[in-house]
């Protein structure tokens, strides 16, 4: 609504019958639907995410050949959305325990070390970068942050991001910063793409690159050597990504079905644990949501926890080993 003692209206402002001025339909909704939902973060430092690694080696080779699935995520985005998630799940602990007693609580408690080990297993299956391709990578990353810190914080202003969110990204500092901040800026941009694709100058190809050039910028950093930190076991990098990926999926699945039934009257489960899938635009306004771009393009969305049964149930989970 126009604010008191306003004088003149832009013509393209749509006028009542009363010959009063209302605000145009599409902001009037858009301001009226905006909100705030479930937050990403930035994967962590590459030793975090080694560290993360080293930890559940074990876990990852001892995985059974035949319960190793293909990847079908983008890996940098889902990592970033399970860890701005996790603080959302831990704060659900004393119910998981309490209501979900068969419930592996170790998922809960470890979500985040399961998204850095995948997000270390995904660097280490990266090619190698050429020397000298540094400064190439930094010269596309810097400006590539730049416009999409800008519009992100235009969204923010405007309801559809978590400004606190945008201003940690902002805070960043460091080549190794641009490069998280590349990723976290990515998932923020991929979770609320239905909503924002027609509000924003960015385009879904600078989405797409930013997930892409974070690691990148970090294999190039040398990153995936950490002094101090035990070095992976030989193994084939695309088979330790897919190892580390299941698991990844597996311990963030059950944790998100978990949440749903505890969750079910508040209908709140993408606010607290939202899809590692989310964000792959639309091709048209008659399509249904399809999942966000991976390795496999042709690889479809798990829909364990997405449609409600009829009724709330508990969610089979396996026991705690």
């Amino acid at each position: 609504m126009p604010t008191k003692g306003s004088s003149t209206e832009s013509k393209s402002t749509p006028e009542t019958k009363a010959g009063a001025v209302s605000e145009p339909k599409s902001r009037s909704k858009a301001k009226a639907t905006a909100k705030v939902t479930a937050s990403v973060a930035k994967p962590g430092v590459p030793k975090e995410a080694a560290l993360a690694f080293a930890r559940l080696e074990p876990e990852i080779e001892a995985l059974p050949p035949d319960q190793v699935q293909p990847v079908n995520l983008d890996v940098p985005r889902a990592v970033a959305v399970a860890i701005g998630a996790a603080p959302h799940i831990h704060a659900l602990r004393a119910r998981l325990v309490d209501e979900l007693p068969r419930f592996p609580i170790r998922y809960a408690d470890e979500i985040a070390t399961y998204a850095m080990a995948a997000w270390f297993a995904h660097l280490l299956a990266l090619p190698a970068t050429a020397e000298g391709q540094l400064a190439a990578l930094l010269e596309e990353a810097t400006p590539l942050r730049a416009d999409l810190l800008v519009a992100a914080e235009a969204l923010a202003h405007k309801g559809y991001f978590d400004a606190k969110v945008v201003a940690a990204i902002r805070e960043g500092r460091g080549n190794i910063d641009t490069a998280d901040d590349l990723v976290a800026l990515s998932a923020l941009f991929a979770r609320e793409w239905d909503d924002v694709s027609h509000k924003t100058t960015v385009e879904w190809t600078e989405v797409q690159r930013a997930s892409e050039l974070g690691p990148q910028i970090l294999v190039a950093l040398g990153e995936r050597d950490q002094p101090g930190i035990k070095a992976p076991n030989p193994a084939d990098p695309a088979q330790r990504r897919q190892r580390a990926c299941t698991l990844f999926v597996r311990a963030y699945d059950e944790c998100q079905r978990a949440v749903s039934y505890l969750r079910w009257h508040e209908d709140d489960v993408d606010s607290i644990a939202p899809s590692l899938w989310a964000g792959r635009p639309r091709r048209s306004s008659s399509r249904q949501d399809t999942p966000s771009p991976s390795a496999d393009p042709t690889a479809a969305e798990p829909t364990s926890a997405d449609p409600k049964p009829p009724s709330p149930a508990a969610p089979p989970a396996q026991k705690d080993k």
